[in-house]
Parts: structure tokens; C-alpha cells; sequence
């Protein structure tokens, strides 16, 4: 029959340590996000550049103040 307990003359494996346990936990984490925020890209240092232009534009905007004119233009012909 099959031995539901381990045999008492046999040692217990070796648990890992807390802080080592807990580092792999957040290194697995870390790299799970990772893996998500690429997930369907195929080019993903072009997307993160694509989104630092994106962000200095939108800080440029900000510090230029307000348009003159209050700020939306069209021209009807």
C-alpha cells in the first residue's frame, strides 16, 4: 500500500528561508508584470519610445501655458 506519511528515520527536505522565499515570490511577480505589459507587442522598445515622446510632449503642452486665443481654431470654407 501507498505511505501517506514520510518515514520518521528520514529527514525533512530543507525549507527555503523566509527573506529567500519572499525574494523569489517578488522576482516571479516583477517579471509576471513583465511578461504582461509586453504581451501581443512584437516591437515593445519602439512602443516604450512611441510612450516617452508621447509623455514629453504632453509635459511640453503643459509648462507652455494656455494657447492664446483660447485655444481651438477651424476654418470654415
Amino acid at each position: 500500500m501507498g505511505m501517506c506519511y514520510p518515514c520518521p528515520t528520514e529527514a525533512e527536505p530543507p525549507s527555503p528561508d523566509l527573506e529567500e522565499k519572499r525574494a523569489k515570490l517578488a522576482e516571479a511577480a516583477e517579471r509576471r508584470q513583465k511578461e504582461a505589459a509586453s504581451r501581443g507587442i512584437l516591437n515593445v522598445q519602439s512602443v516604450e519610445e512611441k510612450r516617452k515622446k508621447k509623455e514629453k510632449m504632453e509635459k511640453q503642452i503643459a509648462t507652455s501655458g494656455p494657447p492664446p486665443e483660447g485655444g481651438l481654431r477651424w476654418t470654415v470654407s
